[in-house]
C-alpha cells in the first residue's frame, strides 16, 4: 500500500513540482534496488524513477534532439521533423523553425514561435523544425535562487547545482524577471552558414515580467552533436514576449532540475545532410553565435 503526498501549493499536473511517493515492497524488491544501485553507482530514487518511467511508457531522463549543432552551424535549415511528431518525445524544450524562422520555445507541452519582429504565437503541429531538443520534463530537484545579477552570476549558480561536466542537464526557470535580454533568428534559405545568418539578428529587452526560462546544459565534449554549455530560451507568462537568453537579471527564481541519463538523436534523410561535410569542429561557432558580440 502507499500514498502520493503532493507538495504545499502545488501546481497542476503539466506544472507540478515533484511528488514523494510513500509504499511497502517486498524483502526481494528491497535487496535487489540495494544490488543494483551498488553495481551501477545510481541512486535508489533514480532505478525507482527509472522502474515507473519505463513501466509507465514514459520517456522520463531521456533527451531526444532532431539533428545536430554541427548541421546547424553549416546551415542545414530544411524542415526534418513536424512540431507534432516532436512533442510525442517531450513537453519541454526549444529550437528553431524551418528556414531558421525564429525562436523555438516549448513549455508544458505547447510550442511556440518567437518571431524577429518579436511576435509569440503558438504554431500548429504541422509546422516543420530542423533542430530542437526535448525532454519530458520532470524535476529531479528544486531549488530557489535570490538575487540573480546576471546571466553569469545564473550560470555560475546552475553549476553548483550540476553534479558533473559530462551529463546533460534539463532545466525550467522560473519567476519575476526584472530584466531580460532576448534574441530572435531572423529567416534565411537553407545554406547560409549560421554565424552569418545571425548576423542580423533581432537583439531586443524587456523588463518586469513573469517569465519561464527552459533549456539545457550540454558537455565540452558533444560540440558536434549538442550546443556546448548552457542554452536557455525565455517565454513570458502572459505569451506576449521570448526569445533566446542572453542576459537577465531577478530577485529570485525557482530552478527545476530534470537529470538526462539517455540520449537519442534523430539524424535528417535530407539530401543536404547526408552529403554535408560536417567533420568542421563546430565548437567556435557555435560559441560566438550564442553570446552576444
Amino acid at each position: 500500500q502507499g500514498s502520493v503526498t503532493p507538495r504545499s501549493g502545488a501546481r497542476p499536473y503539466r506544472d507540478a513540482m515533484p511528488r514523494r511517493l510513500d509504499t511497502v515492497i517486498s524483502d526481494s524488491l528491497w535487496e535487489a534496488l540495494h544490488a543494483r544501485s551498488a553495481a551501477t553507482g545510481r541512486s535508489i530514487r533514480d532505478l525507482v524513477q527509472q522502474a515507473l518511467s519505463e513501466g509507465l511508457d514514459l520517456d522520463h531522463h531521456s533527451l531526444f534532439q532532431v539533428s545536430t549543432s554541427g548541421a546547424l552551424v553549416e546551415g542545414l535549415y530544411q524542415g526534418a521533423i513536424t512540431v507534432g511528431d516532436l512533442k510525442r518525445h517531450g513537453d519541454l524544450g526549444l529550437g528553431t523553425f524551418e528556414d531558421l524562422d525564429g525562436e523555438m520555445v516549448l513549455v508544458d507541452g505547447h510550442c511556440y514561435r518567437v518571431g524577429s519582429d518579436q511576435s509569440v504565437s503558438e504554431v500548429p503541429d504541422a509546422r516543420l523544425t530542423p533542430f530542437a531538443t526535448v525532454v519530458s520534463f520532470v524535476a529531479d530537484e528544486v531549488h530557489e535562487l535570490d538575487g540573480v545579477a546576471s546571466w553569469d552570476d545564473l550560470t555560475a549558480r546552475l553549476d553548483t547545482l550540476r553534479r558533473s561536466d559530462n551529463d546533460f542537464v534539463a532545466w525550467r526557470l522560473r519567476g519575476h524577471v526584472d530584466v531580460l535580454r532576448l534574441r530572435a533568428a531572423c529567416r534565411h534559405a537553407s545554406g547560409t552558414p549560421l554565424v552569418e545568418a545571425i548576423a542580423d539578428q533581432a537583439v531586443f529587452g524587456i523588463d518586469d515580467v513573469d517569465a519561464a526560462l527552459v533549456g539545457f546544459w550540454s558537455p565540452a565534449y558533444a560540440p558536434s552533436v549538442a550546443i556546448p554549455g548552457y542554452h536557455l530560451h525565455a517565454l513570458t507568462d502572459d505569451r506576449v514576449h521570448g526569445g533566446h537568453v542572453f542576459d537577465l537579471s531577478a530577485q529570485r527564481l525557482t530552478v527545476e532540475v530534470h537529470r538526462v541519463n539517455d540520449l537519442h538523436v534523430a539524424l535528417p534523410e535530407t539530401e543536404a545532410f547526408l552529403q554535408a561535410d560536417l567533420s568542421p569542429d563546430s565548437g567556435s561557432e557555435m560559441g560566438a553565435v550564442e553570446r552576444p558580440t
